[in-house]
């Protein structure tokens, strides 16, 4: 990727044109604004910088934990959350009853149950390095969308014929499934989606395109507060250290030398 701007400046430490543009592959943005990504891409960089530089001078050693099974954060990983615990030491004050209830009663669907759904799709396999596979899928899709419009019924010999998932043979039916059981693509797909209706594009994921058909869905029930008050605590408190992070973050970007981004947006 071309840098679309110059070096970055934290307190006189260069961060390269080509390490942001390197990071930019992880915002993402539009094709046509690749800017966007780019400039997202330098404010994380900088404010990472400032959280090195501000470890640096507290002189914390490095102490890499697991983050996960195998995975061991590295020392850069380990410092920036190390400055941020001591910054932030004591944390934010817990939510009290009041903010809790109120948090539950302001969006009332965040605390629902589990959506059931009833859907059949045909899967086409393409591999994310594939992107003539892509194309001659997408077109194989678009086919079967076409004909579908006109025949809705040949949704069951079609996934019979050329579905990739084992559910071909059930004329692409899967059964229930409830929220979380499908990848968020394809749920976001029939969320959107009225029952009994053929989504009109393809739906992509990791495993390829999806053509979906929805033929039920349930939201769940609202839950009752008590059954989801771990959840909002969680969530609130969740809340306050983020922003407790940003102050802590735009206090830093205050009183340092920043040159070529601006990190008022950071």
């Amino acid at each position: 990727m071309t840098p679309l701007l110059s070096d970055v400046s934290v307190n006189g430490e260069t961060i390269s044109a080509e390490s942001i543009a390197a990071e930019a592959q992880n915002h993402p943005a539009p094709k046509s604004k690749p800017g966007l990504a780019w400039m997202a891409a330098a404010r994380a960089l900088a404010v990472r910088t400032l959280l090195l530089q501000e470890a640096r001078r507290r002189g914390l050693p490095p102490d890499p934990q697991e983050i996960a099974a195998g995975q061991i954060e590295t020392e850069d990983e380990a410092l920036v959350r190390q400055v941020l615990d001591e910054a932030l030491d004591p944390p934010p004050p817990p939510p009290t009853e009041d903010e809790l209830r109120t948090a539950y009663r302001d969006r009332p669907e965040r605390w629902r149950g589990p959506t059931l759904y009833e859907a059949a799709h045909i899967l086409l396999p393409v591999r994310p390095d594939d992107p003539q596979g892509l194309i001659r899928a997408e077109a194989e899709a678009e086919a079967m969308l076409a004909e579908l419009r006109h025949s809705p019924r040949a949704f069951d010999a079609l996934a019979r014929e050329h579905s990739a998932c084992s559910s071909r043979t059930a004329g692409g039916r899967l059964g229930q499934l409830v929220s979380g059981d499908t990848v968020p693509e394809f749920e976001a797909a029939m969320d959107a989606m009225g029952e009994g209706s053929i989504a009109e594009r393809p739906v992509r994921s990791r495993y390829g395109l999806h053509i979906i058909r929805l033929d039920a869905r349930a939201e769940g029930a609202v839950l009752p507060f008590e059954a989801v008050e771990p959840r909002i605590r969680e969530m609130l408190e969740k809340a306050a250290w983020a922003k407790a992070a940003r102050d802590f973050v735009a206090d830093l970007a205050a009183q340092a030398e920043v040159k070529g981004i601006t990190l008022k947006a950071a």
